[in-house]
């Protein structure tokens, strides 16, 4: 990864995508650099419009939000629909019973995960 962040570095200063840049930023950094590595990715962005690139990147992750949104909404809708028969039965609903313990479940992961 660190060898993208590089050539990502080296584009945004607009400096020239070669081998000894990409390879003095990495080494500035620290990295123990592979000679082949440095090869591969200058040879894989020699056509690549990065800024570009980056853009369309960007952009399909809003483009899925705006997806999961209008889903979620429809999803609301269908749920609204079902409490009305839920409501009417004589069945006790657990389902939110079992949905507090899975969030707190989940939630002891990513505590323990950042200390």
């Amino acid at each position: 990864m660190e060898y993208v962040y590089a050539a990502l570095i080296l584009n945004e200063t607009d400096e020239e995508l070669n081998e000894d840049n990409i390879t003095a930023v990495l080494e500035a950094a620290g990295v123990d650099v592979e000679e082949s590595r440095v090869k591969a990715l200058v040879a894989a962005l020699e056509d690549v419009d990065i800024d570009e690139a980056v853009s369309e990147a960007a952009a399909v992750p809003a483009a899925g939000a705006a997806a999961a949104g209008a889903a979620g909404a429809a999803a609301d809708d269908e749920a609204d629909d079902d409490e009305d028969v839920e409501e009417t039965s004589d069945v006790p609903d657990t389902t939110d019973d079992e949905d507090d313990d899975e969030d707190d479940a989940s939630g002891e992961g990513l505590g323990e995960l950042f200390g």
